[in-house]
């Protein structure tokens, strides 16, 4: 049975089927083949979506819509700009940073590229950057959105491995952290060797002091959604939906840039976004329970278990996989068909859970940068007016930092849990 889906499954996709579509139906069609009660079809896609902490998806997305049209990222650019932008290939240092601050209300690398991507690219041509370079910078830097807290791909991986979602995304932290470091190093070796140019803007205390000012309530938003999490005063729903409140009353009140028909924009966007991630969810749900059935979960555990029982190297062997399979499959459909499958043998090997989804989110953002499904690639090169093999040329740098970071990670457990693990 498993192996007549995921056959259909690949034929599918081979003919440039949607991805969702893919997965309900070849899962409906073994589902008749081999006499699966069809009333299954139905139940498993809605209660799939009944899921408290899949609600902060939609709201995570919304208020990252809220947030670019009240004009943050501008704002953010500009007031890192001044504190970095004057070293040489200081306005790429700008796009990493930048990044990591507007990720702790995006969740999506995806969506820092659409806030961010046009702005950073822009204004990296206008000073003499290649094309190039600053596409990929700009997709590298996007990565850290779905480690660092909100992010959707953690919550998603969360809710189908029985995860502390809050753990998860504390867990995240210290990993973007860290890639934001090695971005940066990479940015700063490139900038010698390649002669890249500094910006114009000069360092000014008192003009850097009013833009820290307007840009506060900005700077704020990652802090109270963290500060949050951590307190245990907010879960993560509970957190989506107070970022929202935040964002609307800084885009209205202190930034002046949201009104209805910019509300609705934000609002018709992100049911946009939300309808494409949650039917997946729904699909992948389905194809999860068809595979279930025909023990696959069980009969992968004993297989990974049969290679080793040292968790090091199930995790290389995970991360291999996870690598070939980012190439292909979209990151929210792979961590719903894969995780439950390898997590109940990672976690009978030893490996942590909250080790295991920063692994495998990893992995899966830095498929957004290979060929042929990376979705990163397909976004900057209609931002940038590129052609994709331009585009990929200009990605290959920084995998070097991405892969440093994924190693670290897999080879050192306490990067992800030694903080959630302190709020025990």
């Amino acid at each position: 049975m498993s192996a007549t889906l995921l056959i259909l499954f690949l034929a599918l996709m081979i003919i440039r089927v949607p991805i969702a579509v893919c997965l309900g139906l070849s899962s409906a069609v073994v589902m008749i083949l081999f006499n699966l009660p069809m009333t299954v079809l139905a139940q498993r896609t809605v209660n799939a979506l009944d899921s408290t902490p899949l609600l902060a998806v939609p709201l995570f997305i919304f208020a990252a819509n809220l947030l670019s049209l009240s004009g943050v990222t501008n704002h953010l650019f500009e007031l890192v700009r001044m504190l970095v932008g004057w070293i040489r290939g200081g306005t790429a240092q700008v796009s990493v940073l930048v990044s990591l601050i507007f990720s702790g209300v995006s969740g999506a690398a995806l969506a820092d590229i659409g806030a961010l991507g046009a702005v950073q690219i822009k204004m990296m041509r206008k000073q003499g950057y290649s094309s190039e370079f600053a596409s990929g910078i700009t997709m590298a830097a996007a990565t850290i959105g779905p480690i660092f807290p909100p992010s959707i791909p953690l919550i998603i991986f969360a809710s189908v491995s029985n995860v502390s979602a809050v753990k998860l995304l504390i867990a995240g932290i210290i990993p973007a952290i860290l890639i934001t470091i090695l971005l940066m190093a990479q940015v700063a070796v490139m900038a010698r060797i390649y002669k890249l140019p500094r910006d114009e803007v000069k360092f000014n205390m008192a003009a850097f002091a009013r833009k820290f000012v307007i840009s506060l309530p900005a700077l704020a938003a990652p802090v109270l959604l963290i500060g949050g999490l951590i307190s245990g005063f907010f879960g993560p729903t509970e957190v989506a939906g107070v970022t929202v409140a935040y964002a609307l009353l800084i885009g209205k009140f202190i930034y002046r840039q949201l009104d209805l028909k910019r509300v609705l924009v934000a609002a018709r966007d992100s049911v946009d976004a939300t309808g494409n991630v949650l039917f997946i969810v729904a699909t992948a749900a389905l194809f999860a329970w068809v595979l279930t059935m025909d023990r696959l979960p069980a009969t992968a555990s004993e297989f990974l278990l049969g290679l080793s029982s040292d968790p090091l190297v199930l995790l290389l062997i995970v991360n291999v996989l996870l690598l070939v399979v980012g190439m292909f499959l979209e990151s929210i459909a792979a961590i719903l068909i894969i995780a439950p499958i390898i997590t109940p043998a990672m976690t009978a090997a030893g490996v942590d859970p909250l080790q295991l989804g920063i692994v495998f989110v990893l992995n899966l953002m830095i498929g957004l940068l290979t060929p042929p499904v990376g979705m990163s690639l397909y976004m900057v090169s209609i931002i940038a007016k590129m052609p994709l093999h331009r585009v990929i040329r200009g990605a290959l740098p920084f995998l070097l930092p991405l892969f440093l970071s994924l190693l670290a990670v897999t080879c050192i457990p306490a990067i992800s849990v030694w903080l959630p693990n302190l709020l025990d």
